[in-house]
């Protein structure tokens, strides 16, 4: 029987350009809106606003647009999983590191994402096994990781330095989540998958919201918190997903993995026209060898002597 011959990457239409650029934009400028709501907004209420706003918003653009769903209990088993790994838990890590951390340096960190997930599929899939281009992105990503943090970050675990480890732990969930959710199909349309995922982490965080953080003094906020939940609920959780999905349609899941390597730019250059935020220049190197090994992996940037172009599922 002969081989079947290997995946091609799809071609990158000017749709996908467009659809790639609003998506960064639209992630990058999340975590600026982040850091803005958290002047007025706890942790745990600012989790529960935007899980809460991101599926009344998908919910109600499915109703709209007519999209059938079914629901089962094996369907809410892996939307109550993905709720928890993809929302719950790495958006409230997110939101507490950067308590202590830059947002552009959150949105550095955060690119480790597609670094944890081809360690994990290769640790659980014999279909995603570590190839060595694999291997030389994975330790280029994580020289980046520890440029970034700096070789001291576990011996002083100062609030600094355990805002970073937040945002390294978020990753890791996300990485659980993209891989886990590529063998837990649950036959819904994207649109929906993504708005289960949301109502079931609203169930989870509204009640933990107001248990640990009690009921929101909306009168004492200032309008720009207002803004920066509603970016959160309807852009940065709603539309982007849209936008996301329709990318893996037209452009592959190997194209809209540069959205990873897109997010970091935008939201350095975000936070430091609104907060002012400064990096140091081991953050930027660290970025770039980021950067490269999710080249590598993703196969834009060949190894000497390789012919085969290897891909993977990045995560924006």
């Amino acid at each position: 029987m002969s081989q079947a011959p290997a995946p091609t990457q799809r071609r990158m239409t000017p749709e996908a350009w467009v659809l790639l650029s609003l998506i960064a934009l639209f992630w990058g400028i999340s975590f600026a809106a982040t850091r803005a709501a958290l002047f007025d907004v706890q942790v745990a209420t600012l989790v529960a606003l935007r899980v809460g706003g991101g599926a009344l918003a998908l919910w109600i653009y499915i109703v709209a647009a007519r999209i059938p769903f079914r629901v089962s209990w094996r369907t809410l088993l892996v939307f109550a999983f993905m709720g928890v790994m993809n929302n719950v838990i790495p958006w409230s890590l997110i939101a507490w590191g950067q308590l202590h951390i830059a947002s552009g340096l959150a949105a550095i960190l955060n690119a480790s994402t597609a670094i944890f997930t081809v360690c994990l599929a290769a640790l659980l899939f014999h279909d995603e096994r570590m190839t060595p281009a694999k291997m030389v992105g994975v330790l280029l990503g994580f020289a980046g990781v520890v440029t970034v943090m700096g070789t001291d970050a576990l011996r002083s675990l100062d609030l600094t330095s355990l805002g970073q480890l937040a945002i390294i732990l978020a990753s890791i969930c996300y990485a659980f989540a993209s891989t886990f959710g590529r063998h837990f199909a649950t036959g819904q349309p994207p649109e929906v998958a993504a708005a289960g995922m949301l109502t079931v982490s609203s169930l989870i965080m509204v009640p933990l919201a107001l248990a640990h953080d009690g009921v929101p003094n909306f009168a004492a906020w200032h309008p720009a918190t207002f803004v920066a939940l509603g970016y959160h609920g309807i852009v940065s959780s709603a539309l982007a997903f849209l936008c996301f999905y329709r990318l893996l349609r037209v452009a592959g899941a190997g194209n809209a993995s540069l959205v990873t390597l897109m997010i970091a730019p935008v939201s350095v250059v975000v936070g430091a026209v609104l907060f002012g935020e400064t990096l140091t220049a081991a953050d930027y190197a660290g970025f770039v060898l980021l950067a490269l090994g999710l080249l590598v992996i993703d196969g834009r940037v060949r190894l000497p002597g390789k012919n085969s172009r290897e891909l993977s599922d990045g995560r924006g």
